[in-house]
């Protein structure tokens, strides 16, 4: 039996760890950059290296054979990606792997049945029953994730653009993303080549705060993001769920924008992803 229980949540944003006793003692907590698997599985193992060390050190524990980790890290319901990051030698006692979505759903429902929409940089629903896990979206930006911070961002790069051609109207959201790159449209196309999900999901808080001021551009996004998640819940309700919690730095802002169908659904989660990282510590969550 391990000492140590760490949970590890990593998406396209951060890598957040915590370090508890076999009790539950929250030890040490750290957080650091991307832990998405499909950027790079070097890049999310040494993220989550150095997001565990850092919570180690907090606890004084000197040891990292004595911890035995679960990891809910975004990208891993891709199987070349997962077989690729378990192959990688690391220090731990034992790691068990599988997707943001799935800790998220495990720390939602304390480990017992349920499910879950979590709309962050990206988005996925996934429900668990009786073991058996199903998943609906969440294959990734940009082809997937619709409802998550970074195809809000694109979406919004594509209005800023249509509107500087005079296709749309011009708002004061337009103005700020054009403000962003200094009104230079070949400074975004060159952005454009490089930029990652988290680039994109930078401009979601912008769209909140300019709908608050009422911003036309900022209003029709929101409801095209509510539209986005609504699909999802009513998407898992459809499979069977009777229980869903709405989580995530996206999922926690839109909920006034929903409508009664799915609104009606949604229930409060009892707690998060790294809580669902450490349930998974302490047995065989192995998605493949």
């Amino acid at each position: 039996m391990s000492k140590f229980y760490c949970g590890v949540d990593g998406g396209g944003t951060s890598c957040r760890a915590r370090i508890t006793d076999a009790s539950g003692n929250i030890l040490g907590e750290a957080k650091t950059g991307s832990a998405n698997i499909l950027l790079g599985v070097e890049l999310a193992m040494e993220s989550l290296h150095t997001a565990i060390g850092e919570a180690a050190e907090q606890a004084g524990i000197h040891d990292l054979a004595d911890i035995s980790v679960g990891l809910a890290l975004a990208g891993a319901e891709q199987r070349s990606a997962w077989l690729q990051f378990m192959a990688l030698p690391h220090p731990y006692a034992h790691i068990t792997l599988n997707t943001d979505g799935y800790g998220a759903c495990m720390g939602a429902f304390s480990g017992q049945d349920g499910a879950i929409v979590i709309a962050g940089t990206g988005s996925v629903g996934v429900m668990i029953n009786h073991g058996q896990q199903t998943v609906i979206g969440g294959r990734e930006f940009p082809i997937s994730d619709q409802g998550g911070g970074a195809v809000m961002g694109l979406r919004l790069v594509q209005q800023t653009l249509l509107a500087n051609d005079g296709l749309r109207p011009v708002s004061a959201l337009v103005g700020h993303v054009l403000d962003h790159f200094n009104n230079d449209i070949d400074a975004i196309v060159d952005w454009s080549k490089t930029a990652k999900p988290k680039d994109y999901g930078q401009f979601s808080p912008a769209i909140f705060a300019y709908a608050e001021q009422r911003d036309p551009l900022a209003i029709e996004m929101l409801r095209a993001t509510a539209e986005d998640i609504e699909r999802l819940i009513l998407g898992l309700h459809a499979k069977g769920a009777q229980r869903i919690a709405l989580m995530g730095s996206i999922g926690e802002r839109i909920l006034p924008w929903l409508t009664p169908p799915a609104a009606s659904l949604l229930v409060a989660p009892c707690s998060d992803a790294i809580d669902g990282a450490l349930l998974m510590a302490r047995g065989q969550h192995n998605l493949y």
